[in-house]
């Protein structure tokens, strides 16, 4: 079969490369003409999967999307045309757990607080947000937990699992974690609007992990330009790969839609499409996860001392320095193509579950260490 492929997807050749004759293209550039007589399909997020695109798709039978938002994919015309579709929910929710840690932690730092004395709110709570959600209440946060639609489908859970954006909205820090919708009873496009930004105060603490357009960038800058700033941070950006550029210097933290961008979890997204093909042309899976990823630089860590903040800022960054992905986006800001040069060239990057602690069970709490994302 032939197979085309978003160029940022790693391990496709190792993958599919038994079956199919593969080619490998910048995501966005995908065109109608690359896809005549192509059989299979991977994208990523950047890549709108419509009917304009595959117009000259004479023999598709296969999308996959190495992703856990399904937003750039037109489902109902797939299926219309009787093309099976696969994506990865869960894929990153691990690596996007490690990035808002590390965010929270530089957080800490630059407005000197003890987390665990402050309050989270997770807008959405579900693959990505339930991580973020874990990895808070091992710092001894408050969480607060906003999704309408979890709490409908939770009849059990008591009226104060779930709060409503309004009461989100007051939290020391809120992480933002939803798909963007556009319509139905609860859409997310500027979730986060004029309005809401102007009752914000300014000691709080917003963080964007999921779309860009869930936050409307021009009512932020406009509030970052008042005397009443907020902190920011921002991976996810309106109008992707074009950024609000005099956004930037007046965010704390600022990179290109990395969050999600671990080795682990970008194989298991990879993986995912490669066992959902396999499902469906009936062909027996050769490879493993396992084999895929290689050896981490660090493996193994001793701890003789309570894992309190200070040191767990100090781990954290041994696995994942969040200021070096900054650092480079800032440094690349305004160059062409920088956005995507930087997705495509982002470097090798481990899950806090690649470090295993030894711990000294007197003084630090393995629950607590696996809750936030270390093996023990």
């Amino acid at each position: 079969m032939k197979l085309l492929a978003d160029e940022n997807m790693p391990y496709v050749q190792e993958l599919f490369g038994d079956w199919a004759d593969i080619t490998t293209c910048p995501g966005r550039d995908v065109s109608p003409e690359q896809l005549i007589d192509v059989d299979v399909l991977l994208v990523r997020s950047i890549t709108q999967v419509n009917k304009a695109l595959l117009a000259k798709a004479n023999r598709l039978r296969f999308v996959g999307t190495a992703t856990i938002g399904c937003d750039h994919i037109d489902t109902e015309f797939l299926t219309e045309r009787g093309i099976a579709f696969a994506s990865a929910p869960g894929c990153n929710k691990v690596a996007v757990g490690d990035y808002v840690l590390a965010a929270l932690l530089k957080v800490a730092v630059h407005k000197n607080w003890q987390l665990k004395h402050k309050t989270l709110a997770v807008v959405g709570v579900g693959n990505t947000g339930s991580q973020v959600v874990q990895r808070a209440r091992a710092l001894g946060m408050k969480v607060l937990q906003c999704d309408p639609f979890k709490a409908l489908s939770c009849p059990q859970s008591s009226p104060t699992d779930f709060v409503d954006l309004k009461q989100a909205l007051t939290a020391d820090i809120v992480s933002f974690h939803v798909p963007i919708t556009r319509g139905g009873a609860h859409p997310t496009w500027h979730l986060l609007g004029k309005a809401e930004i102007a009752e914000l105060k300014s000691e709080q603490v917003l963080i964007n992990a999921c779309r860009g357009e869930v936050w409307d960038n021009a009512a932020l800058l406009a509030r970052q330009l008042s005397n009443t700033p907020l902190t920011l941070v921002i991976d996810v950006w309106e109008d992707e790969p074009n950024v609000l550029v005099p956004l930037v210097p007046h965010v704390l933290l600022a990179t290109p839609h990395i969050a999600g961008y671990s080795l682990e979890g970008k194989a298991r997204g990879t993986f995912a499409l490669y066992q959902a093909l396999a499902e469906l042309e009936q062909l027996t899976p050769a490879h493993s996860l396992a084999q895929l990823l290689p050896a981490p630089a660090f493996t193994r860590v001793e701890l003789a001392a309570c894992l309190d903040q200070p040191l767990l800022a100090r781990l954290v960054g041994l696995v994942y320095d969040i200021n070096l992905d900054d650092a480079a986006f800032r440094a690349a800001l305004g160059q062409p193509g920088f956005f995507d040069r930087l997705r495509k060239q982002y470097p090798e990057r481990r899950e806090l579950a690649s470090l295993q602690l030894v711990l000294d069970t007197i003084t630090a709490d393995p629950a607590q260490a696996q809750a936030l994302g270390f093996k023990v």
